[in-house]
């Protein structure tokens, strides 16, 4: 009887709603999986707003343990509650324990009790936490991105670096590593015209100046009547044109060790027969500064210091790759020993100034 009351307008709007819901009956299956993929990708929004949550909160921790050497669960928890992130509530202790379990296995970092000395907690393998150390890489990388995706809106403020992206070859190496089998890669090398094929041992990758490589040993001989010997070889990973897996296993040499085999190079020019030299070098004004905050190698020292000017050592092969940093300083770094080297950048100034000769 109402309906027949109506309004027209009201029952123009009365038509809407009953031919919406006639609809809704009849797809109802299809609405009911629209919904169903709705609820799944607000799930993964929420489980990825989790988890990077999570990761800030491993990233705290391990930085405030570390920075503290020796630290109470009472002080973590007054240093957590100074943080946006505790939003005012209290660390609870099966959180922090969970936590700590889960840097252990995600990135390898052991915390330690030590009830001896009042239950302080550090980092149980501070090595761990080394400059060159996978740990210390992916900790600072995390932390970074934590900062600039808190920092959408200074986006234009922010300027980066562009960076290769190489992640489809190096997932095919790092699986081709942890199944120890050999890969074979076309690659292009600089200057030369066509690609050519390796089939090499993925050994390790290496990250240098943004650029990932990969130490391929194979065996190489230029001659059948002369001796087999073993040859390793970086590859950059962006000049490499395919990757392909193979069904060969190897075993890596028992006496490889990937930090000791670069640590007597400056960069990524291997193996070109340059024997290790103890380097002295002086750098001027500013220069000695920087040279201390940032050393040109792991084993450098500081040995004098003058009125305008710092005195530094280093052992280590000096590569071609090095003479293009030294060159690259001018006036500002000057190699004091030894005297071949000293000579062979004298020389190469002269040669870049006669380019500018008219």
């Amino acid at each position: 009887m109402k309906l027949l009351l109506c309004r027209h307008k009201d029952k123009k709007n009365l038509y809407q709603i009953i031919g919406q819901v006639l609809f809704l009956r009849k797809n109802v299956s299809q609405i009911n999986k629209i919904a169903k993929i709705s609820l799944l990708n607000v799930d993964k929004i929420v489980y990825n707003m989790r988890t990077q949550a999570k990761f800030k909160e491993y990233i705290w921790l391990v930085n405030t343990i570390n920075k503290a050497r020796a630290i109470s669960f009472a002080d973590i928890q007054k240093k957590w509650l100074e943080t946006d992130m505790s939003e005012g509530i209290e660390l609870a202790r099966s959180t922090f324990n969970r936590h700590k379990d889960a840097i252990e296995d995600i990135f390898g970092i052991y915390i330690e009790c030590n009830r001896k000395n009042g239950y302080k907690y550090s980092i149980g393998n501070p090595e761990a936490l080394e400059s060159d150390s996978i740990q210390n890489w992916m900790l600072a990388t995390l932390a970074s991105n934590n900062i600039i995706s808190e920092c959408v809106s200074l986006q234009d403020r922010i300027v980066l670096e562009t960076v290769p992206y190489e992640g489809e070859s190096l997932k095919q190496i790092l699986d081709a590593m942890k199944q120890n089998i050999k890969i074979t890669i076309l690659y292009k090398r600089y200057g030369n015209t066509d690609a050519k094929s390796y089939t090499i041992e993925p050994y390790c990758i290496k990250l240098h100046k943004q650029r990932w490589y990969v130490l391929g040993h194979f065996h190489y001989t230029e001659a059948e009547t002369q001796e087999v010997k073993d040859y390793y070889a970086l590859f950059s990973l962006d000049r490499i044109k395919s990757i392909e897996s193979t069904d060969t296993k190897f075993e890596i040499a028992q006496d490889f060790n990937a930090q000791d085999y670069f640590k007597e190079y400056y960069g990524v020019l291997i193996g070109d027969g340059t024997a290790v030299e103890r380097i002295r070098f002086r750098a001027y004004d500013y220069e000695q500064y920087r040279v201390k905050d940032l050393p040109l190698h792991a084993t450098q020292k500081a040995i004098a210091k003058g009125d305008n000017y710092m005195d530094f050592e280093i052992t280590m092969r000096p590569t071609v790759d090095f003479f293009g940093y030294l060159m690259s300083r001018g006036s500002q770094l000057r190699i004091l020993s030894p005297e071949w080297l000293a000579e062979q950048i004298h020389d190469l100034h002269q040669d870049a100034m006669r380019m500018y000769e008219k």
